[in-house]
Formats: C-alpha cells, sequence, structure tokens
C-alpha cells in the first residue's frame, strides 16, 4: 500500500494504488464524527481526485471502530450559537458534499468496517456502491435528537424508494447490515476479514473490465434524470436543515444528547 498523504490536519487520508483513489475518514477517537473540517477536507479530496488521471475509483473508508457516527459533539454545540445565516452557510457546504459525491465523475465505493449513523449514514446513501462487515449499524437518527434528516431525504428517496426512505427517516431506528442491503441502501455484506479485499478486488475488475468515459458517462445519464426536480429540493432541504436548529425541540435534544441525559419528547 503507497504511503497516506494527510490532509486538513490528518482528519482526512488519500492514496493512490492500482487507479484506485482512497480517501480515509480519519477521526477514529471521535468515532469519525463529521466537522467543519472533515467536510472541507472531503472536497477537497474529491476535487484532487477528480483531476487526477491515475485516479479511476474512488473508495471511502474509516480508519477506528466506527465508519462515521454523524455530527461531532462540539460541531453540535457550535450549532446552538450560529445565526441564521451561518447554519444556512453550513447545511449547504453539507449539501454540497453530498451531492458532490453523488454526481461524481468516477464510481465511487464505500467500505464500511463500522456503524453509520445520521450523517455518516447520507454519506453512505450517496456512493455508488457499499460493501458492509455483518456487525455495523446503520440509521437515520436525527429525528431521535429532534433534528430533520433534510438533505439526506433527497438522495434516499431517490436511492431506495419514498416509501422505504420513509419508514427509515421517520423512525429514526438502527438497522442491521443484512436489513441495509435488503433495503438497497448498501451493496453487499461481507466478513470483517474480507471487507477490504472484497472492496478491492470489486474495484480493480470495474477498473480493469469497464471503460472509464462509459462508466462516467452512465452516470452522469441517470443522474440527470431528475436533476432539476433534485437541485430544488436540495435548496429547500438546506433551509429546512438551518430552520430545524434553531426549533425549541432541536435545542432540547441537542442539549439532552450532549449531558448524555434520556430525552422525554
Amino acid at each position: 500500500m503507497l504511503r497516506k498523504t494527510p490532509t486538513m490536519e490528518n482528519v482526512v487520508l488519500k492514496s493512490i494504488e492500482n487507479r484506485i483513489g482512497t480517501i480515509t475518514l480519519n477521526r477514529p477517537e471521535k468515532r469519525n464524527a463529521m466537522s467543519q473540517d472533515l467536510v472541507r477536507a472531503l472536497l477537497e479530496v474529491l476535487d484532487e481526485f477528480e483531476q487526477d488521471t491515475a485516479v479511476k475509483i474512488v473508495r471511502i473508508r474509516a480508519e477506528g471502530k466506527a465508519f462515521c457516527a454523524g455530527a461531532d459533539l462540539g460541531y453540535l454545540q457550535k450549532l446552538q450559537q450560529f445565526s441564521e445565516e451561518e447554519n444556512l452557510a453550513d447545511s449547504r457546504q453539507l449539501m454540497s458534499l453530498f451531492n458532490r459525491i453523488y454526481e461524481f465523475p468516477k464510481v465511487v465505493i464505500a467500505e464500511i468496517q463500522g456503524h453509520a449513523l445520521a450523517g455518516g449514514c447520507g454519506l453512505v446513501t450517496v456512493c455508488d456502491f457499499a460493501f458492509s462487515v455483518p456487525e455495523a449499524l446503520f440509521g437515520y437518527t436525527e429525528v431521535r435528537i429532534g433534528f430533520i434528516p433534510a438533505l439526506v431525504s433527497v438522495f434516499l428517496q431517490e436511492q431506495i424508494g419514498a416509501s422505504r426512505a420513509q419508514e427509515l427517516l421517520l423512525s429514526g431506528e438502527l438497522i442491521s447490515a443484512s436489513k441495509a442491503a435488503e433495503l438497497g441502501l448498501i451493496t453487499s455484506v461481507v466478513p470483517s476479514d474480507f471487507l477490504e479485499k472484497s472492496v478491492l478486488d470489486f474495484a480493480i475488475k470495474l477498473t480493469n473490465q469497464n471503460s472509464g468515459n462509459s462508466m462516467t458517462e452512465t452516470k452522469a445519464l441517470l443522474r440527470s434524470f431528475h436533476a432539476k426536480e433534485r437541485k430544488l429540493a436540495l435548496d429547500y432541504a438546506a433551509e429546512v436543515n438551518a430552520k430545524a436548529r434553531s426549533h425549541a425541540d432541536c435545542k432540547k435534544g441537542i442539549a439532552s444528547f450532549l449531558n448524555k441525559e434520556t430525552i422525554n419528547w
């Protein structure tokens, strides 16, 4: 394996080998929770990999036990102090990341070695393929803390259908990897000892057997089908996301979560 190059104070690592560009979430002590720096770093590396002709496939993985546990605790604390304009700008940055991956001109594969929750599950949703260990749990848990899974709802409905998306988003329930595969949220469940090999073998197969231009154009075609509606929905979802942060329920939920208190709704 090539040496991984750090970026944005090491919150993300990147490497390229066998025409596979690997992005590694590198905040294991925070369960790879999504901070503003992490979002910016991911966007930065995606920009680099798009322009790099040595990269044909992109792999997103993570260090530590969790793939991504959603929003960072420090970030949640800052949310309560944000102005309406700051919240909207922040919401649009996360929207940009999700949409960037969803419309990225190269195939993106998620390698999920642990739980993917809330925004972390959103990250999985927008990847083209996702391979998970059996032990991983998935869930859009925002409603449990008085928040709204606004941005991911746009992509999730498009990926697995309105009825199944509604079930996951309104319940906030955690589901197993096998259930996630059954719903179409992820591609495959593989034993943890074979996760990396399975992902790399699949990526190499795509690299060697498929035309890069054909995959790019096919993905662009698929994403074009609902492009206008998606853009309008995302713009509205970003506003809903930002507005929800100032609601009393969200403030109560975040405070209870940070204080590790049981929330009585």
